[in-house]
């Protein structure tokens, strides 16, 4: 699980990158959930059929805030990668 570093007053948007696996699988992305810890809030989210982005905002500072992106595919396939934001 990859960490970043991220201020509790920034705004940032953070990629996530399913192409490498799903032309392996031959798939797409169909539709894009977000799971945000607590403290993190959602300012926008947008999906191509191979990636997620998604702008977060907030975050209490000194934790550790998640971001988890579950996909669902053309194929059926559900899969999530979760990214942690260390808020300092």
């Amino acid at each position: 699980m990859a960490t970043y570093k991220k201020d509790p007053n920034a705004t940032l948007d953070y990629l996530f990158d399913w192409s490498a696996w799903l032309t392996e699988v031959s798939d797409t992305i169909t539709s894009v959930d977000w799971v945000l810890s607590s403290g993190l809030t959602e300012v926008s989210s947008s999906n191509t059929t191979t990636g997620a982005t998604i702008f977060v905002s907030g975050g209490i500072l000194d934790e550790s805030e998640t971001i988890t992106c579950r996909i669902t595919t053309v194929g059926g396939r559900i899969d999530d990668r979760t990214i942690t934001l260390k808020i300092v």
